[in-house]
C-alpha cells in the first residue's frame, strides 16, 4: 500500500470557506484543541487504540534513518504502477456490476455546479448505512460516480446532520478508500465541506487529514449551517433533503447568514 503522506503534496489551491472568511476557528483547529483538552474514555477503545498506533507510528517514522533518493523512487513507481492497476480493476466492475442496492438509497449523488461551474457532489451522512451495506460495492459506487467528474476540478459537501454511530464507518474502510483513490481524486477537490459538524467530525477529521490525507487539510472546512454554503454554492443548485433543511431552521432560524460569494 502506498504511503500516501509521502507521495501527495499539498496543493494551494484550496478554496477559501465561507465560514473561514467570519475569523472563526477551523474544523481541524477545534478538533485539535479538543483532543488535547478532552478524555478519550468517552470514545471507544478500538478507536483509542487506532490513534495511539498512528501517533507511535508517526514518532517512530520521523526516528527512522532515510533510505536513499534512488531506493525511494523505485520503490514508489512499483507502487504506484500497482496502485493504477487496482483502480482501473476497480473501475472495470463499477461499470458492468449491478450497484443499485447502493445507488437507490440515495447518499451519495452529484447536485448542480458551484458559483465557480464546478460540480457539487453531495453526501447524506444519515442515509449512509455503514453497518448494513456491501462496503466493497460502496466503494465501487463512488468510483463509479466520481471517476467522470473528478478529471477536472469539484467540491464536495458533506451533511453530517443526525447521523449516528450506525453511519461511521470503519477507521479500516477509510483507509482502503483513500488509498484506492488516484492522485486526480485530491488534486482536483477544491473544496470539502462539512455541514453541522460534531466533536465525532473534528476529531475524525483531525486524525484523517493529519496521518492520512495531509494533501487536502487546507482544503476541509466547517460550517455551522446550510446557509454559510450559498457563499459558494448558490441555492437553485443545491438539492438536499428535507430533513436537513428542517434541521437546520430548527437549530439556526431563518435567514442567519448573509451570503458573500467567495472568489477563488
Amino acid at each position: 500500500m502506498i504511503n500516501n503522506s509521502f507521495e501527495f503534496s499539498s496543493d494551494d489551491d484550496s478554496d477559501v470557506s465561507p465560514h473561514d472568511m467570519e475569523g472563526n476557528s477551523s474544523d481541524l483547529e477545534c478538533g485539535a484543541r479538543d483532543m488535547n483538552g478532552l478524555s478519550l474514555n468517552s470514545y471507544s477503545s478500538g478507536l483509542q487504540a487506532q490513534l495511539q498506533r498512528d501517533l507511535d507510528r508517526q514518532h517512530l517514522l520521523s526516528d527512522r534513518p532515510r533510505t536513499g533518493v534512488y531506493e525511494n523512487v523505485i520503490s514508489e513507481g512499483v507502487e504506484g504502477v500497482e496502485h493504477q492497476e487496482r483502480y482501473e480493476r476497480l473501475l472495470r466492475r463499477a461499470q458492468v456490476e449491478d450497484l443499485t442496492e447502493v445507488s437507490g438509497i440515495g447518499c451519495l449523488y452529484q447536485s448542480g455546479v458551484d458559483r465557480l461551474g464546478r460540480p457539487v457532489i453531495v453526501f447524506c451522512g444519515k442515509w449512509f448505512p455503514a453497518q448494513n451495506i456491501d462496503l466493497e460495492k460502496a466503494l465501487l459506487y463512488l468510483i463509479k460516480l466520481l471517476d467522470p467528474i473528478v478529471k477536472g476540478d469539484y467540491v464536495i459537501s458533506y451533511f453530517h446532520t443526525l447521523t449516528s454511530t450506525n453511519n461511521y464507518p470503519s477507521l479500516h474502510w477509510l483507509r482502503e478508500v483513500y488509498s484506492v483513490l488516484p492522485y486526480k481524486y485530491k488534486k482536483n477537490l477544491k473544496a470539502f465541506y462539512i455541514v453541522h459538524p460534531t466533536f465525532w467530525t473534528k476529531m475524525m477529521t483531525w486524525w484523517f487529514t493529519t496521518f492520512m490525507a495531509p494533501a487536502i487539510k487546507a482544503k476541509v472546512h466547517s460550517l455551522p449551517g446550510v446557509e454559510h454554503l450559498y457563499s459558494a454554492i448558490t441555492k437553485d443548485q443545491l438539492e438536499i433533503p428535507a430533513y436537513i433543511t428542517e434541521y437546520d431552521m430548527a437549530t439556526n432560524g431563518l435567514h442567519y447568514f448573509n451570503p458573500v460569494p467567495t472568489a477563488s
